[in-house]
């Protein structure tokens, strides 16, 4: 193999033939001539990757690869590790954008001159867009430790990088420096060039923005347990509740340029959000992923050039071009990058639950100015430093974790927040609206008092963690597939996938825009109310949710609804069951019959978001719910796998889920036609010529029929859709026993809405006799 050749893991190979990871570990084991690994663990080997590239296509397997996925393999293999790959590439992918001539010219050279010019002029583009490199500074072409260590200092993508479990800070207060670093040496260059010319191909296809973007996202999917991440819906929410009023008597180009900080930017999510003209400020922790936000962000901007940049806005309010993102490295709490810095706007998702955050350190810091925080609330600590970076009358929005709101240790600077006028509203998101994803967290929206301004007298409380997704409706009749929501909006089963982003956002923004009391979302709290003992401002304690069945008064025609579904019911119940000897068919696979052409099989990529058509869903499936509907977001799903055309349904396939363990399959109706099919879910298009859809779903519901068909190497079972058997029949015997099959799909649809209707009407009832909306007599 050529020293510095790309490799790719098992996961690699399984993405670039379409196929689970089990099936490349059956191939090692089938095949002799399947590529022997050149590296990685016993565990976790790696292959070459035009070894891996070339069987595949001996075997008919591969056809071409595509060049993104090509581009993302040279990154993940690269010699220098994933994070340098990606540094180099968004030095390029500027380069590309900025001064496309000049990047031509260096492209005609042979790949040693090429690296050996390519460092001048990317000095000319990085100074442009990110400043001139000081002597001595680590910027973004070589990451280095910086004097604020963390285990982040690492390559982004290495086993130990910062946010893994085993990871642990030691800090100093040495000054912050520079993200940008000088720019990458000839010699750092040359193993990357074919990735530099792949990528720049790849970036006149869809831009240079939305490649790095692209591979940026690979590598953060990659590595989820290294990362905080915040999702662009999240970010995008944050900005728009700190950004100012418009000013409708002035054109959107004579609009005055804000300054914007994120004082924790981890990937740049917060502040590529940022819309309009804005002067961008971010400090990060670990060198590497400040380097890659810093690129991200001046690859996101528009226009040439670098305006010039001051950590104050103009004191004569001239208007002019926003100036390039100014990104520093450093610990934002022990050494802070912008001591002088008067902010108009502050967005911040910080590290949760820090001990080491600088308590012994910094007692007597300035900016505690409503109280030193106790060594467990590292959270206050932000909080105040992001109120000590804003301008007098300025806005911030802080994502934090809900016991923020009612811990006794911090109760002491809550109650200065609220006495001082500077928390203005507390706001509780669904659980799934970020990492960690099982908690439902707080957004805190803070403005710094303007002296001689009386402080505000109330406080928003909001809570919409009842939102949560689409969810089956209850009042769905048998044989239908339902398609609202269930009690209180909440979804049995529901995740991130499912999560109800345009309804979240539309009831956050009018809560805190109306500041209107709403029965069961918000209500405008006066202070004094809250200076309790405790101080508790969990939107929970203050907004008791809605009673289950819409109160006393809804009860009667969820009662109505249960009556007639329980009557539908039971004209569905099958007939008594005949008895008889087990039969002994002659049996196919599914594998043997997409050989022989009688089916197709497709896995589905989709996330709901990522496409403008509604997406079937693994839970969807599994609850017999509609299709997910949800407006696109430009949301990718995992590796990316969303930008390829998605996989849409037709009527008659049936869809498997391929993890669990549990026996479903599901027949497409004319009214989940078009839908795009999700991740973790088989589609098999039968030919209707030779297979009949309901017999083949039925019989691939058999419990035994699954078991001999997954696979129980992992914590959860995994099905293999092409071991599922099913009998030899004709195609008239077939339907008779998809006949049966329809029916008792039916009847279950039928017993999970009368189930779901009947647990409404219980809590209902439990709701109204515990409050005294409804009377025992």
């Amino acid at each position: 193999m050529p020293e510095n050749a790309t490799e790719v893991t098992a996961a690699g190979i399984a993405r670039l033939a379409g196929v689970g990871r089990a099936a490349v570990s059956n191939w090692r084991r089938r095949y002799a001539d399947f590529p022997q690994p050149v590296g990685g663990t016993g565990t976790s080997p790696s292959f070459a990757l035009a070894e891996v590239e070339q069987w595949l296509r001996d075997q008919g397997k591969l056809a071409e690869v595509p060049l993104r996925e090509r581009v993302w393999q040279a990154v993940a293999g690269h010699p220098a590790g994933a994070g340098r790959a990606l540094i180099h590439v968004g030095c390029a992918l500027l380069l590309v954008r900025d001064r496309p001539t000049a990047w031509l010219e260096l492209a005609a050279a042979p790949d040693e001159r090429m690296a050996a010019l390519l460092p001048q002029a990317m000095e000319h583009v990085l100074t442009a867009r990110l400043g001139p490199a000081a002597d001595g500074v680590h910027r973004a072409g070589a990451p280095e430790p910086t004097g604020v260590h963390t285990a982040g200092a690492q390559e982004p993508g290495d086993d130990h990088a910062a946010g893994s479990p085993d990871s642990a800070r030691v800090h100093t207060a040495s000054a912050p420096e520079s993200a940008r670093g000088h720019t990458p040496t000839a010699q750092d260059l040359l193993p990357s060039v074919p990735l530099l010319r792949a990528a720049a191909e790849l970036a006149a296809g869809i831009g240079a923005g939305q490649a790095f973007e692209f591979l940026l996202g690979r590598q953060l999917d990659a590595n989820p347990r290294q990362y905080t991440l915040t999702p662009p819906q999240l970010a995008e929410l944050m900005v728009d509740l700190a950004e100012p009023p418009k000013d409708a008597d002035r054109a959107a180009r004579e609009q005055p340029v804000r300054s914007v900080l994120d004082p924790a930017a981890g990937t740049g999510a917060l502040l590529r959000a940022v819309g309009g003209p804005a002067a961008l400020y971010a400090q990060e922790a670990d060198p590497a992923l400040a380097a890659l936000t810093a690129l991200r962000l001046a690859l996101a901007a528009e226009g040439p050039g670098r305006a010039a940049e001051g950590p104050r806005r103009p004191a004569d309010g001239a208007h002019r071009a926003a100036p390039g993102p100014t990104v520093r490295t450093g610990d934002t709490l022990r050494a802070d990058a912008f001591p002088e810095l008067a902010a108009d706007t502050v967005l911040c998702h910080p590290p949760f639950n820090e001990r080491n955050w600088g308590h012994d350190e910094l007692p007597y810091d300035p900016r505690w100015e409503y109280g030193l925080p106790a060594r467990t609330e590292s959270e206050l600590a932000w909080v105040q430093h992001v109120l000590a970076r804003l301008r007098d009358g300025g806005t911030a929005v802080v994502l934090m974790p809900p016991a923020a709101a009612s811990r006794r240790s911090g109760r002491r600077i809550r109650a200065g927040l609220l006495r001082r006028g500077a928390l203005r509203a507390v706001i509780a998101l669904p659980a799934g609206a970020a990492p960690p994803y099982g908690i439902p967290l707080h957004l805190w929206i803070l403005c710094k008092p303007e002296p001689g301004v009386r402080p505000a007298a109330d406080l928003l409380l909001a809570d919409t963690s009842d939102l949560s997704g689409p969810a089956p409706d209850a009042s769905a009749g048998p044989g239908r597939p339902p398609g609202g929501k269930a009690a209180g909006g909440k979804t049995p089963g529901g995740g991130r996938e499912r999560f109800d982003w345009p309804a979240v956002r539309s009831a956050v923004l009018d809560a805190w825009r109306d500041r209107a009391d709403v029965e069961g979302v918000s209500r405008v709290v006066p202070v004094i109310e809250l200076l309790d003992d405790d101080v508790d401002l969990a939107p929970a304690r203050h907004l008791p949710r809605p009673a289950s069945g819409g109160g006393a008064s809804g009860l009667g025609e969820v009662r109505e609804r249960l009556t007639e579904t329980l009557r539908l019911t039971t004209g569905l119940v099958p007939p008594a069951a005949s008895p008889a000897e087990p039969a002994h068919r002659p049996l196919t696979t599914v594998g043997e019959l997409a050989r022989a052409g009688a089916l197709f099989l497709h896995s589905g990529t989709a996330v709901p978001g990522s496409t403008a058509a509604p997406v079937l869903t693994e839970h969807d499936v599994l609850t017999g719910a509609a299709p997910t509907a949800l407006p696109p977001t430009g949301q990718e799903a995992p590796g990316g796998a969303a930008a390829d055309d998605p996989v849409l349904l037709e009527p008659g396939d049936v869809v498997v889920p391929v993890l669990g363990g549990g026996t479903a399959a599901r027949v497409v109706d004319a009214a989940t036609a078009g839908a795009a099919l999700g991740r973790n879910l088989q589609l098999l298009r039968p030919d209707p010529a030779a297979v009949d859809p309901w017999f083949l779903a039925g019989f691939l519901r058999g419990t035994a029929n699954h078991r001999q068909a997954s696979s129980y190497a992992s914590t959860a079972a995994r099905l293999d859709a092409r071991r599922l058997q099913l009998p030899r029949m004709p195609l008239a015997e077939q339907q008779r026993y998809g006949e049966r099959f329809r029916e008792l799909a039916a009847f279950e649809d039928a017993l999970r809405t009368a189930g779901r209707l009947g647990g409404q009407l219980v809590q209902g009832m439990y709701d109204g006799l515990t409050d005294g909306t409804v009377t025992p007599g």
